[in-house]
């Protein structure tokens, strides 16, 4: 199979078109289209179902894009650890965690590591939904629950706990819960239905509600912990916040303070095929000083 063929099917299955993935390699819509049909012509077999609105792969197309991504995902990390300085890690490198972790605890202390390693060029995706490691959407996460995947390496980094917090505000006006029976007559501000919650039993602070009376129904529902964050700030009700993003802000209040919710806990999770990568050691290294450091 020529390789310069396989180069431009996976740019156009890609890109969904011609156009864009001629644009992307840098050859003429008319170019990307010949090599196109000689790799059909090859194989003998259509790739492409071609239509107004663009190409949809055929089940062969498919069947060739799969191996072609994984074997452009492989190159992509090998070209990676290849260039790689002998002295100085340096390159390219996605991290991805959930939006709260990482606007709250990772991107103020994330200018001090490009400090100490400025040839390395770092991208953030803040993402409450997994992404694949394996498939290349990132190279490195901080997530809340273990890796599920087999080929995946994993550092525990810390059991991030849980507390109950309100804005003075609030408590103003509706009054201090002493006692999680309290609670029922309070709003609450959870963690919206999802299919993929950042972490097990994402809403226990319900289920602690619950008494005689039944749950609480005054709830609102906010689909990531930032947002939630920012609700509570604003005085809207009562939330099971993580204590590194809520302990340390002077306008909210703890409240029913023995109760603590589920402790969480946050691993450092790598591909297999990256443990010897420079770039990664140094942020694990980093970030497990910075958790040692900081009330996380």
């Amino acid at each position: 199979m020529d390789w310069d063929k396989l180069r431009v099917f996976h740019a156009v299955a890609e890109a969904g078109s011609f156009t864009h993935a001629g644009d992307t390699l840098n050859l003429s819509q008319s170019a990307v289209s010949r090599q196109i049909s000689h790799l059909e012509e090859s194989l003998r077999v259509p790739l492409f179902h071609r239509h107004a609105r663009g190409l949809i792969l055929t089940e062969q197309g498919e069947i060739l894009y799969q191996t072609a991504r994984d074997v452009f995902a492989k190159l992509a990390t090998t070209e990676a650890i290849l260039s790689e300085g002998k002295d100085r890690p340096k390159g390219p490198l996605r991290l991805t965690t959930t939006v709260a972790l990482g606007s709250n605890w990772l991107t103020p202390r994330i200018g001090a590591f490009l400090e100490l390693y400025p040839e390395i060029s770092l991208t953030l995706i803040l993402n409450d939904s997994e992404l694949d490691l394996s498939m290349r959407q990132a190279d490195v996460a901080l997530r809340l629950t273990p890796p599920r995947q087999p080929d995946l390496i994993q550092r525990h980094l810390k059991t991030i706990k849980f507390h109950l917090y309100a804005a003075p505000s609030y408590l103003k006006r509706a009054g201090v819960p002493r006692s999680p029976a309290d609670l029922v007559d309070h709003r609450l501000v959870i963690y919206g239905e999802t299919a993929h919650p950042p972490f097990p039993n994402v809403n226990w602070l319900l289920d602690v509600a619950a008494g005689p009376r039944g749950r609480p129904t005054s709830v609102l529902r906010v689909n990531n912990y930032f947002a939630m964050y920012r609700a509570v700030q604003t005085g809207i009700g009562i939330a099971a916040l993580p204590d590194y993003m809520a302990r340390e802000d002077v306008n909210l209040i703890r409240v029913v303070p023995d109760l603590e919710g589920p402790q969480v806990p946050a691993y450092f999770v790598y591909p297999e095929e990256l443990r010897h990568s420079k770039r990664i050691t140094v942020l694990r290294d980093f970030l497990i000083q910075e958790v040692a450091k900081s009330q996380f």
